[in-house]
């Protein structure tokens, strides 16, 4: 259920074990170039960070070569991308961590390519999902009941019920799978939340020779807790740039073109608004809103019907600030893969677990940390995130003149190192110099 992102790539593992997959969405799927009605923050700049691509090159060989060749920049984040914290520049030099500067629906259209010619796989487009078909008590799903889109809850088209051995929930956050669950009789899952009231805008412009330096595809201010608003201007297919602008608790950037403007002025660190103040814009600033940082607790849960997992923001919604979500994404589809290895069904209770440890728990304990260093974002904050936040501060000013701290503290953000490795005493120690003086020392170097 769900053809974005999260359900492309589970339809792709599950080709491997399953004689026939079927993607279910009601929106139309094939030849879809644009941004697509199901998925309204489609319109907005994504990052995809240096795990996530791996992962995507991993399930489908070579897709890497051809959005490059199609027009996605590729590049290295620490060596191509103009990361700013707090006013400044961290040091530039190759990490050997790659990404792509892409469109959401230009990634979404290739890997839905690679996924659709796969023999076993069959989409099925414009299909509401209405509920989960179950036997033996509730205890197990057999399938999914449809009608065609916009039918309504009262009419507008028979059900047709489509039969599986497995069913895969990732039609995001709204997924309904929690209602169901109720519906037959089974706890809810805790939900962890954190408010954050996040608002970003997203503007396209045409670029100049000079837009960017030489070899970037990318200028990143990072908020901070003392200018808590960010933007990213990211070099696109098509030689266009688009640049996102957002802001938390409430501070949100105006949709309309002076204000888009002025609030790219705001920003503490000058380069995101000389990049654009001259370009011509393609198209009006557009709006989106993001409330809160959501994780449906599946794992915890006692009881819970076989032949049903979940995936994707399905289970996890997190800070869009911080582009981790299709990387999350991205992760869980490994899991899945895992769990349906030699033509096995997941066990509902070893799966959900797995999911939290491996793809779901180390993006949300990183994300919700970030958002808990702003003062007015409410939530618990024991010693050990107070320490790691004051760490982080001393970190990301190492950054500046440290190469090798920048490549560590890029190597988390990107999901391709736990965030413990900041701690190992190669790295501490390079922390520390910094923060009593050796900066100097170390930029000289």
């Amino acid at each position: 259920m769900g053809g974005g992102m999260a359900g492309l790539l589970a339809a792709r593992v599950l080709s491997d074990a399953f004689t026939d997959v079927t993607v279910v969405d009601r929106d139309v799927l094939a030849g879809v170039e644009g941004p697509r009605r199901g998925v309204p923050q489609g319109r907005q700049a994504h990052g995809l960070q240096a795990r996530g691509l791996a992962v995507i090159e991993e399930l489908l060989p070579g897709i890497t070569e051809e959005m490059v060749k199609d027009g996605a920049p590729l590049g290295d984040m620490t060596a191509n991308v103009r990361l700013i914290f707090d006013g400044e520049r961290i040091r530039n030099s190759p990490s050997g961590l790659m990404t792509l500067t892409l469109s959401r629906p230009f990634l979404e259209r290739h890997v839905r390519a690679r996924v659709q010619v796969l023999p076993n796989v069959t989409f099925r487009e414009r299909l509401d999902v209405c509920g989960l078909v179950t036997a033996a008590g509730a205890s197990r799903v057999t399938g999914v009941r449809v009608r065609a889109a916009g039918g309504g809850a009262g009419g507008g088209g028979a059900e047709e019920v489509l039969p599986a051995d497995l069913v895969v929930d990732a039609t995001g956050r709204g997924s309904r799978t929690p209602v169901w669950l109720r519906e037959f009789g089974y706890s809810e899952a805790a939900v962890d939340r954190l408010d954050v009231r996040l608002g970003y805008a997203t503007r396209q412009y045409r670029m100049a020779r000079d837009t960017l330096e030489r070899g970037e595809c990318e200028i990143a201010v990072v908020a901070s807790v003392e200018s808590p608003r960010g933007a990213m201007c990211v070099k696109t297919e098509d030689d266009l740039l688009m640049v996102v602008v957002n802001g938390m608790l409430g501070d949100h950037p105006p949709t309309d073109p002076d204000g888009f403007l002025e609030f790219v002025r705001s920003l503490q660190a000058p380069d995101a608004y000389e990049a654009i103040k001259d370009l011509d814009p393609v198209g009006p600033p557009v709006g989106h809103r993001f409330p809160a940082n959501l994780r449906r607790r599946y794992e915890r849960l006692r009881r819970f019907p076989r032949g049903l997992v979940l995936l994707g923001d399905s289970v996890c919604s997190l800070n869009p600030a911080y582009a981790q979500g299709m990387t999350v994404a991205a992760l869980g589809a490994l899991v899945l893969r895992d769990h349906v290895a030699d033509g096995r069904l997941p066990r509902p209770r070893p799966y959900f677990r797995d999911l939290a440890r491996r793809a779901v728990g180390p993006a949300w304990r990183l994300t919700t940390s970030a958002d808990l260093a702003f003062p007015g974002v409410v939530g618990p904050r024991p010693p050990a995130v107070r320490l790691g936040h004051a760490y982080v501060r001393r970190l990301q000013v190492a950054a500046r003149y440290d190469e090798e701290v920048a490549r560590a503290y890029l190597r988390v953000v990107a999901l391709v190192s736990p965030a413990s490795s900041l701690m190992r005493p190669a790295v501490l120690w390079r922390v520390l110099r910094a923060s009593r003086g050796g900066s100097r020392a170390g930029r000289a170097a």
